[in-house]
């Protein structure tokens, strides 16, 4: 073979994978840090909803603070995860159009942002923010980076791994704002999460037949029957907690027109009922997508905080 037909087979491998142009790596790194996902961050409300301490300068101010600082943390955990998998991610048929994988953004320019955000929002918090904030976001960070790194592979503390993650979600801004968290909210939460967490890794397993490839190896280790208990068992839970805070005696003075707490049960209950469906069809793979797309779901969803509203401000 003549040098002439080498670098004719050679010029088209060269010409895949061309620098990334720099107008484009603004954008590629804004979608690495999954936008769409920065709506689970809002749960830094959850607390202060719930405690009816809400709806003050102080408190908007300090959590707009907090949603920021931990969406920070988040993306710096997403930049770090899709570097370390590109070239996993590159065989995959949906993962390889993320932009780490695509060459969009180089991966050292992954590994250098998420290290960035990632000392720069504790630092932050540490700064800005009562200890306990600054502790919390670490952890988060640490636990994260672990579960990209081995936990995501090791059976059944995946599933807890990511369910702490929407915990410490909830949890810090009660801690920001100094409110005590009740075991009740710790428990209804901590489930809530744990169920949506196990439907969608029921929802991979269920299409994983028709999607090889498609979805994450673990999954392999687990059978469906196995998945659907642990969703099922943590719907029955989180139903229950939230059950025994709303008939709980004590607390508020009931002067309020109608026991809305007590109401408020029925919407919660529906709720999970109306998500379960997805669950059991095995389309509950993105719990945003299921929230924010199913009309009736949402609206038994602004029925309950009404209601909750109601309940803490006990009109």
């Amino acid at each position: 073979m003549t040098d002439t037909a080498v670098l004719r087979q050679r010029a088209p491998e060269q010409r895949r994978e061309p620098a990334p142009p720099r107008r484009r790596i603004p954008a590629g790194l804004l979608r690495t840090a999954r936008p769409r996902q920065w709506v689970k961050n809002v749960l830094v409300v959850a607390a202060p909803a719930a405690a009816g301490e809400l709806f003050s300068t102080h408190a908007l101010g300090r959590l707009a603070l907090v949603f920021v600082l931990f969406t920070a943390c988040a993306a710096a955990v997403y930049l770090v995860n899709d570097a370390r998998d590109a070239e996993a991610d590159r065989a995959h048929p949906v993962k390889r159009h993320r932009p780490v994988a695509a060459g969009q953004v180089p991966v050292p320019l992954a590994y250098a942002v998420g290290g960035v955000l990632g000392i720069l929002a504790p630092a932050l918090a540490a700064w800005l923010c009562p200890p306990p904030v600054a502790a919390l976001l670490t952890a988060y960070l640490v636990m994260q980076l672990a579960y990209c790194v081995s936990l995501k592979h090791v059976l059944v503390v995946d599933l807890a791994v990511v369910t702490t993650g929407f915990l410490m979600r909830a949890m810090i801004g009660g801690l920001a704002l100094g409110i005590p968290l009740s075991r009740w909210f710790l428990i209804t939460t901590g489930f809530g999460a744990l169920f949506m967490v196990a439907a969608k890794r029921y929802s991979e397993a269920v299409q994983m037949a028709e999607k090889a490839g498609a979805t994450r190896a673990l999954l392999t280790e687990y059978t469906t029957g196995y998945l659907r208990f642990v969703w099922q068992l943590a719907a029955g839970v989180a139903v229950l907690g939230y059950c025994l805070w709303a008939m709980e005696e004590g607390g508020v003075p009931h002067t309020s027109v109608l026991p809305w707490r007590q109401l408020s049960m029925v919407a919660f209950v529906l709720a999970v009922l109306r998500y379960a469906v997805f669950a059991d069809r095995g389309t509950a793979g993105e719990p945003e997508d299921v929230v924010l797309h199913d009309r009736a779901l949402a609206l038994i969803g602004v029925v309950w905080l009404a209601m909750y509203g109601l309940a803490v401000a006990n009109w």
